[in-house]
């Protein structure tokens, strides 16, 4: 059986459509979020409530602490034990997420690359900090267009390719992947544009008036030095304004530039989608309805 997989763009609606098909299916849900990995980062994630949480079983959410690495490899590896554990149970594991590396990662294998050099990362990004990320990724970019694409926009992503290209004299993309552990049936939430555009600016200042500001705060509180959960679109913007590097709106108008420039690396990413993929160019009840055919013709 492949297992199927609900991505799409930020802000497509992928958790309510998930939480409301596991009112139909015996389903858990297996998060494919970078974010929503770490405890404590849930204003700014649109992480479902606790009672949402309760409702459905969900794996690969609230696993880290938020000054704590966290990487493809280590969620490939718990979301395969989430998986195996879901289908010994006799239920169905729902794949739910927008971040594309984690769902490639699982779906068409992780690639043989080096482990990582902790101290070389150390030194490239106060490179990076010096330089900025513009002469970095132009680097990348001379060896790997393909791995430049990939991780701009991602500070420590662009890190680790650059270490990897620096150690050992290939990119990332010149890696062969390991065969995956389970075959995947992806369906991909496909909005217009404009729609999710005005999704975005709604939910930006929904967060920053409730509850994103104090969320961070008590972050930095508890975790002066939470490097990598604070790369994390919202969370790096409202920090600049509690730093008083930015006022109020000069940081709201960064967080939801920040999340419309994903947005759009998302949509190029999804459309070169490899393996067993489907597109739902729907939304609301539309896009509701094409799920529940989708998932009824394939585990009906």
């Amino acid at each position: 059986m492949k297992i199927p997989v609900l991505t799409g763009p930020s802000a497509s609606g992928k958790s309510g459509l998930a939480l409301r098909l596991a009112g139909e299916w015996p389903l858990e849900i297996v998060s494919a979020d970078a974010t929503m990995v770490y405890r404590g980062l849930d204003v700014g994630t649109d992480k479902p409530p606790p009672a949402e949480l309760a409702a459905v079983p969900h794996h690969l959410v609230d696993v880290a602490e938020p000054d704590e690495a966290f990487d493809v490899v280590r969620w490939v590896g718990e979301a395969e034990e989430a998986i195996a554990a879901v289908l010994e149970r006799g239920r169905l594991p729902l794949v739910v997420g927008g971040t594309v590396y984690y769902i490639r990662g699982l779906c068409q294998g992780l690639p043989t690359v080096p482990p990582p050099d902790r101290g070389a990362q150390a030194s490239i990004s106060e490179e990076l900090r010096r330089r900025g990320e513009e002469a970095l990724l132009a680097e990348l970019a001379a060896a790997s267009p393909a791995d430049a694409a990939r991780v701009a926009g991602n500070p420590r992503r662009l890190v680790r390719a650059l270490e990897i290209l620096r150690g050992s004299g290939r990119p990332p993309a010149a890696y062969p992947r390991r065969k995956p552990r389970f075959e995947c049936a992806k369906l991909v939430l496909w909005p217009e544009r404009e729609r999710l555009r005005e999704k975005v600016w709604e939910r930006a200042r929904w967060q920053f008036e409730h509850g994103l500001i104090t969320e961070v705060e008590e972050l930095l509180r508890r975790y002066p030095r939470m490097p990598t959960a604070l790369q994390s679109i919202g969370y790096k913007e409202v920090a600049r304004y509690l730093r008083g590097e930015w006022g109020y709106e000069e940081a709201l108008e960064a967080d939801r530039r920040a999340v419309w420039r994903l947005i759009k690396r998302q949509y190029t990413w999804l459309r070169r989608e490899p393996g067993d993929v489907s597109y739902l160019p729907r939304a609301g009840e539309a896009a509701w309805k094409g799920l529940g055919w989708w998932f009824a013709r394939r585990y009906g």
